[in-house]
Order: C-alpha cells, then structure tokens, then sequence
C-alpha cells in the first residue's frame, strides 16, 4: 500500500529515539486520550499523538473516529507531521469521503508552497485519494503541478495522471492531461521523462485503441537521449516504450540498437532484460549479412552470462528468458555451453532449467561434452534431476543424429548400473531411439529384455511392453514376456493396458499361429472385464479388423512409423515471437502469453516481432530493384505441424460398446474391414451388423464441414495398398484438369465405384466425384468425411447426392471443399484418407489432391517485398528441380501457370536466357518463391524454390510440371 511505503520514507524525518514505542500501548480508553492530544497546543504533542494513530492503524485499529482531529492537524509547517497526515488521509479517506472534503483547500493550499517537497507530497497525496467527490477540485493544483518549475514534482505529477485517469478516465481526458503528459516526454530533466512514458504506458494498456503512445524519429531521440541520464526504474520504463516502436528501416533499428547496447552493462538485471527484449525485437530488421548483426549477436551472451552469477531465484527468471532466446536464435550463446553446466549447490528449478538449455545448445561440435555432463548427472543422489538427465540423453540422440550410437552406449552403461529408476527412464528413452532411427540399434534389445522385472512405473512398462510388440519376431520369448504382463491385466494402470493390447495383437499378426489363445485372451479382457471406455473401444476396433480381414489389419496395425523429431518441445512460433516481445516480464517465466494468465481481456495486446526489410541485392536475387523499407507479407507463416510422437496404430478411436456378448473368433478369407476415420464412432457409422463384427447401433448425420479434432489416425507406409492410392492433379478453370481416376474400385466398396478429381473455381476448392452402382440393390444416404491432413481440408457442406442411386446406375457430383478443418502432417504431403458411408456400408479410399488447388488468388507479391523474403528465407530452405521435355516459351509459360494462381514478380533475360520470378500463396499463408529459368531452344527448364516450409516444394514441383506439360 501507497502509505505503508510512504511510513517507511518517514524514518529520515524521525526523531533519534527509536520509534517502537507507539507500537507497544495496549491502554483502554486510548481514542479519547488521543483525541485531547491530536487538540493539543504544543507542536510536539500533536506529533506524537500522530505517531501513535498512525502505529495503531498499522497494526490494524480502527482510529477512524479521529479523522477530523487529525485532519486539523494539517495546517502545520512541519514536513514531518504533514506526512504523517497525509497517510492517515490516504488510508480512510474511502471510508469518509464527506470528511475528507474537508482537507480539499490544504491540498490546493500546499500545491502551491514554496517548498518543492510540500508540493511534491500534495499532489502525490491527490492521487491516491480515490473518491470521486474530490476528484474534481483536483484538477487545477494538478494542472499547475504539471507545468511546476520544478522537476521533482513535474514527475510526481505525471504520475498522479496515470492515478487519475485510473479513478475517471473521461475527466482526464476532457481537461486535458494527456496532452500535457504527451508533452512531459520532451522534458529537459530525465526522471520526468521516464515518469511521464511510464504514466502513458500505464494508460495505453488499459486503453489499447487510444494511440497515445504515437512514436515517431524526433520522440525515440529524446527518450534515447533520457536514458542515459535516469535512474534505473526510469531506463525500465523507457527501454519497455521503445520495444513498442517499429523502426522505419533496418538503418533506425540500428541506430537504436546501438544507443542501447550500453545498457546491458547496467548492474539491475531488470535493465539488461528490457534492453536485450529491444534489441532481440529491432534485430529482426537488420539483414543478416550485416557486420552490425553479428557484432550484435556477440555483445547479447557476456550480459546473459553474467545474469546466471546473480541468486537462484534470479538465475531461475534469467533462465526461462534465456530459454526463449535460445530457441529464437541459439547462435547468441552456441559458445557458452559450459556456464549451462549445472552446480553441486543448485536448487532443483535451476537444474531442470539449465538442462533444457542445454539440449537446445546441443550440436555436433558440443555433443561429447553434453553427454559426459549428462553421464555425471545421472549418477546424482537427486531422483528428479537423474530422471530429466537421462531423457535429455535420449533428446540429444534424436537431436543429433552423428550422436546416437554414443548416447545408446551411455544409456546402456546407465543400465548396467542397475539402480531402478535409471533403468526405468533409460527404457523410455530407448523407445523413442528405435522411432527415430529404426533397424539400428535394436541389436540392445536383449539387455532391455533382463531388466523386464525390475519395471515398475507405468511408463517404463508400457515403453517395454511396446519394444516386445514391435520387435516379437526378434524375441524368440516374446509371447512368454507379454503372457507374464497379461497376468495382472486389470491392476496395471490404462497406459500399459492400452500398450499391452496393441503389443498382444502385433505378435498376433506376426505369429498368428502360436498366439491365437494369447490375442482372444487379451481382447476379451479389454472388451467384457475392463469399464475403460477407451480399451474397450480399440479392443474392439482390433476385433472388427481381425475378423474381417487380418490382410487389412496387418497394414493398418503394423504401418510404418513415421518419425519422430526433437522439434516436438519447442515453443510454437508465433507463440514464441508474442513471448519474446515479452522478456523481462511475468509472461517470459511462465512461458505463456499475457492473455493466459491476466484475469480479463482488456488491455492485453498480442504483440508481434517486426518483418525483416533487406537494403542491397545480392546476384541471385531478381533484379526489381532495392528493398528498403519493404515487409514481409506475412510476419510468420502458419508451418504445417507435425504429427508429433504418434504410434501409428490407428486406435484411440472413439465407438459405443457393442450388443453382443463376445467377439466373433479371428477368422480369415473375409473381405477388408474398414477403419474408423470419421471419429464419430463406429455407432454413428453403421446402420446394423456388418461381417462378423458386434452390432454397432444406428444412424448417420449429414457429414460436418469439420472433422473433430479428437481424431488422431497418423499416416504410415503400406496405407497405399490397403487404400488403393490414386488420383491425379486437379487444376483451376481455365488451366488443365486431369481426367477422373478410380479412387474406389467397386470390387473394394460392395458394388460402389468412386472416381474423382480437383478442382479450383473462383476460388472454392472443388472434389468432383463419379458415383457409379455396380452393385445389384439401391444406394441411398451418402455422407462423406475426411481425416485429418496436411492442410486442413474438410468439406464445406453435405455430400449432396439427393436422389436413390439404382443398379447401374452414375452420377456426378460436385463436393466445395473449405480449409479450416484439422490439421496433421501427412505422407505425402498432399495424401487425404477419406470415407464415405451409404445405406449399405461405410468405406474408407485414399488419394492425392494437386497442391494448385491451394494457390489462392491474392499470391501476388509486390516486387520489393519479393526481394525481401527472398534474402530473408535461408538458403538451406531452397530446392532445385529439372522440368524436361517442355516446348513452351516463357511468356506462354507465365501465362499457363498465372492460370493456376502462380504469378510472375518479375521478368529479366541474362545471355538469352529468360529468368522468371514467381509468387504463390497457399492458403494457410504460406508463400513459396520461385525461379524458373527457360534457355530458348532447350527444352529442360531449371526451377528454384524457396519456401519457409521447404516440405511443400516437392508438391510445388509436381504442379509446375503438370501445368507446363498440359
């Protein structure tokens, strides 16, 4: 509280004795004692008398019935006692508003003393009495305050502003405060400038339309000029202005970054924190290549370093910024590994933290001494500090894959160890090995297979139970090992139930023969005996695949993995630049935007990190002049995620218990099953038993234009078979569109033949289908869905096949697809699993849509801009690909592919050869960049592609040459 710190500040003023004594009384009948003290008419008594209100107020008596006596006691000289006053003022004045009226005319009275301090102190006072009826007969002492001789009490008033406007907002602004604070900020003392941006800050954030922050050159100058001279809380309140400010051009940014780099040699670490939160922000302006830049990049890691000398708990703060830099640009501190390196003496929350930086540091060049750190750790006596060492061992292997072979012999030696809870995570980790980099290291799965028993926690077993099903046939034992975790089926937690069942029904499939007893066992422990709706819902679903076609299952269950990646745990881009622009704040330890944490939405802003502009051409750009002053058409990019650490069993599916009382026994020679991709549940699905599989319930909806995200079917090798994957690429009206191919062939769909292709018209994405019964019955209720993809696609309405369709019989329908439904990577990228339902059965088809489909109408990029992103987009982001056999020239080129939204930037002819440069925006905002180089007379064009997402250049490719070529 504003009068607990202002209690404090009157010690200087205190008498020698101490002042102890006021807080000791315990006398009854002390008010009226008081009362005839504070009515006293020596100066000394009335002092005392305060002292002693004030120390019961403290300690939390009521000595309100004393506000008139000690109000009275205002009128003194005594800076002391007008202190004194002024704390017991801004404490009950809220609880006596009608008397507090009554000290108006000494406020105004000591706004205009001669002594600075008093006036000063009057206008401090004002601003924390927070009653509307005395608001008012404030403004004019403000006012003269405000424009006070004085800069002690300039600044003590801007402040008072901030207070005002707090209590009513629309009396600051109709007399004019803002403005008179607007101009404070081209004060000639400091402290008032610093004051005055910190009160329109203040403002600004509880008012995010109001642009009172309007910063310009003339402005940032005088406040880089401010805070050199201000005090440290000062420079804070400046420095957080100055990230808000978006420099016109990489020359202002470095201008400005060059001022500030001084602060980071300030001793408050609060400081160095706001100047690296502006320099991390104005150095996404510079351009790369320039000697300032990495200049700039080595005087960012000495002031970071030596943050981690200061206690734990800033250590810890200094961390969790340190993390978000490193992730943003880890070649600030690439050669500072060691000040990572964690101390005998650390609390626990600095270990963990400098563990996490250290895996992020970890490269090639460092990875010996990451992991012989690592090594050490894990012979701890601290078991949540081991645990995280040993992931972080199997992180550098999928992190740095020249390490792998060195980290799995680490792990192994961990093992040998024998110390329970090593071996445990030791196991984890492993697993996540054999994902990233298969058929190698599989060779250690016998040492694995010893420790079985000493396995007690839910993950290690279901790491384990996980390791036997995917590598039974290389375990001669393998069932035995499943059968011994089988035993205690139903006291195991769900993780390893869940990772038991799918284990179970792998070594199935792989050893149908001697397994059979061991699968039915299973599958009727997770079905009859288990009340988990989700391990009764896969066993079920493994139940339906094996009765109806053990072929299929075997492709769907034992697919191909797809890969792990050490990206998994990084902070999500956009995310990362909102919490970046937040370093030094509440926001940079939680790792969590503002937003998520400030009770309300008002006055949080999403703040972003300025575009890149370039200033220079270099010989590979386009020749379309220079770029300053250009942006970035889209700050960041929507990338496609990735599928994360999946499994690859197609199996938290969600279905409704079935009808029946048991499965139906694994039999084989039945046509193909099918899978649920519609994430409704096989009940909403079927309309009455289909195979040998439990009755299901009935009832089919209109497809939703959006699949629900609790779909989580990855992709993975084989699918291409079971799908009968095809397709062609589809084109927009007006360029070339493939004729339909069979994606569904009728002897797969019981009589039901769909053909289909892409399309893009008028800027809606078109599926176009051929529906043909080949069957002998009518076909009536058709819906559609598809599975999460690359892209987001789902359709944007029915499936509106609006007649019966009769034996024989075709029909053509047209499906507009949107792309604002779930998202997962898939492989290919350009795959989409689909499944179509009628009165008859639901079926499940995959085929490839053209990537021209997503191009949309507004990828023309301004020139200057084009040159821009061309620089700022990494070289190691650029593919090179070879189009052969095309007779075009390249003006008729240009045109062809402007007619699938791919549009030319620019146009230059070097030794007769044209050079085309091209934009395309697809439509999560993703922009590719390309030059396609025509040489007349040579058939061969030669394209490169630069992309932000460089996985969507294949896809990129395949359409320039299908556009081209037809």
């Amino acid at each position: 509280m504003e009068w607990a710190n202002q209690l404090c500040e009157n010690r200087q003023f205190g008498s020698k004795m101490t002042d102890s004594k006021y807080f000791t009384t315990t006398k009854k009948g002390e008010i009226f004692e008081l009362k005839a003290e504070l009515n006293s008419d020596k100066k000394e008594k009335k002092k005392e008398a305060v002292k002693k209100v004030i120390a019961s107020m403290t300690v939390g008596k009521d000595v309100s019935a004393l506000f008139p006596d000690v109000v009275n006691c205002m009128q003194t000289d005594n800076l002391e006692l007008k202190k004194l006053v002024y704390l017991y003022l801004m404490n009950y004045a809220k609880s006596q508003p009608d008397m507090a009226i009554m000290a108006v005319n000494t406020f105004v009275k000591d706004c205009e003393d001669a002594n600075p301090l008093i006036r000063a102190l009057a206008v401090r006072t004002m601003g924390c009495i927070r009653v509307d009826k005395i608001t008012e007969y404030l403004c004019e002492p403000l006012r003269k305050c405000l424009k006070d001789e004085d800069p002690y009490v300039r600044k003590t008033a801007a402040v008072c502003v901030a207070k005002l406007h707090d209590i009513n907002a629309q009396l600051v602004e109709d007399q004019g405060f803002l403005d008179t604070l607007k101009d404070l900020i081209s004060d000639s003392n400091p402290m008032v400038v610093a004051n005055a941006v910190a009160a329109l800050s203040e403002i600004a954030e509880s008012h995010p339309n109001s642009n009172l922050l309007d910063l310009n050159p003339q402005s940032i100058n005088k406040l880089l000029t401010a805070l050199n001279e201000c005090t440290e809380w000062g420079q804070i309140f400046i420095l957080d202005c100055l990230a808000n400010y978006t420099p016109r051009d990489d020359r202002e940014s470095q201008s400005i970054c060059e001022r500030v780099t001084p602060r980071l040699s300030h001793a408050n670490s609060a400081v160095v924190l706001s100047a690296v939160k502006v320099l991390m922000k104005f150095m996404e302006m510079l351009p790369k290549d320039l000697d300032y830049y990495g200049t700039l990049l080595k005087k960012l890691a000495p002031p970071l370093v030596t943050l981690l000398s200061a206690e734990p708990e800033l250590q810890y703060v200094a961390l969790r910024n340190i993390n978000l830099i490193v992730q943003k640009r880890p070649e600030i501190l690439k050669h500072e590994m060691k000040v990572f390196f964690v101390k005998y003496n650390d609390p626990i929350y600095v270990k963990l933290e400098k563990l996490d930086i250290m895996i992020r540091l970890a490269s090639q060049a460092n990875i010996a001494q990451v992991l012989a750190e690592l090594k050490e750790y894990a012979t701890e006596v601290d078991v949540d500090f081991v645990r995280k060492a040993v992931r972080a061992i199997g992180r550098c292997a999928i992190k740095v894959e020249q390490s792998a072979e060195r980290c799995v012999s680490t792990l192994l030696d961990l093992i040998q160890t024998k110390v329970n809870y090593v071996v445990q995570e030791a196991i984890v980790v492993i697993k996540d090995i054999f994902r990233k980099y298969p058929n190698k290291y599989e060779s250690v799965i016998a040492t694995l297979c010893e420790n079985l028993d000493s396995l007690d926690e839910p993950e290690a077993r279901a790491a384990m139970i996980w390791i036997v099903g995917e590598y039974a046939e290389r375990i001669d034992n393998a069932d035995e090992l499943l059968e011994s975790f089988l035993e205690g089926f139903h006291d195991e937690s769900t993780q390893v139930q869940l990772q038991l069942l799918t284990a179970i029904v792998k070594l199935f499939l792989k050893k149908p023969t001697e397994t059979q007893e061991l699968v039915q066992q299973v599958l009727s422990l997770a079905t009859q005996d288990s009340d988990n709706p989700d391990l009764r819902d896969r066993g079920y679903i493994y139940w339906r695949l094996l009765s109806t076609d053990p072929v299929a299952a075997k492709e769907v269950v034992l697919a191909e993995k797809p890969l792990i990646s050490e990206e998994t745990d990084l902070i999500e881009p956009t995310l990362l630049e909102e919490l970046i622009c937040h370093i030094g704040t509440l926001a940079s330890v939680y790792h969590k935007p503002p937003s998520a944490f400030v009770e309300g939405s008002r006055g949080v802003m999403h703040k972003r990190l300025p575009a890149r502009t370039g200033s220079g051409e270099s010989t590979e750009s386009p020749d379309v002049g220079t770029a300053a002053g250009g942006s970035a058409p889209e700050a960041a990019p929507s990338i496609i995620p990735s599928q994360g650490d999946l499994l690859g069993d197609l199996l938290n599916l969600d279905m409704a218990p079935p009808t029946t009382t048991g499965p139906p026994p694994p039999n084989t020679g039945m046509q193909m099953g099918g899978m649920d991709l519609l994430g409704g549940g096989l009940d909403s699905l079927l309309g009455g038993d289909i195979g040998g599989s439990p009755a299901m319930g009935a009832g089919f909806g209109a497809a939703p234009a959006v699949m629900p995200a609790s779909l989580n079917a990855p992709v993975g090798g084989g699918l291409g078979d079971l799908f009968d994957l095809g397709g062609g690429v589809g084109m927009p009206m007006g360029a070339y569109i493939p004729p339909k191919t069979v994606w569904l062939p009728a002897m797969k769909a019981k009589g039901l033949e769909i053909s289909g292709t892409f399309a893009r018209r008028a800027g809606v994405i078109q599926m176009e289908l051929i529906l043909t019964n080949k069957a002998m019955s009518v076909m009536t209720d058709f819906a559609i869905q598809f599975n999460r993809n690359s892209f987001g696609l789902a359709p944007a309405g029915p499936l509106q096949v609006l007649t019966p369709l009769g034996p024989n019989q075709t029909i053509e329908v047209s499906l507009p697809l949107s792309t604002v439904g779930p998202v997962m990577k898939m492989d290919p990228l350009n795959n989409l699993q689909v499944a179509v339902k009628n009165n008859i059965d639901v079926f499940y088809f995959s085929c490839q849509y053209p990537i021209s489909m997503l191009f949309v109408e507004d990828g023309k990029m301004e020139r200057q801009v084009f040159l821009a992103t061309w620089k700022d987009i990494p070289n190691d982001n650029e593919s090179q690909f070879q189009i052969k056999d095309c007779h075009l020239n390249s003006d008729a080129a240009s045109s062809k592919l402007q007619g699938s939204n791919i549009f030319t930037i620019a146009k230059r002819t070097v030794e007769g050869q044209d050079m085309l440069y091209m934009s395309i925006k697809l439509s999560n905002g993703i922009w590719v960049l390309a030059e396609l180089r025509v040489q007349a007379g040579n058939p061969n064009y030669t394209i490169s592609l630069k992309c932000r997402a460089p996985e969507v250049s294949q896809c990129v490719f395949q359409c320039y040459e299908a556009v081209l070529k037809n």
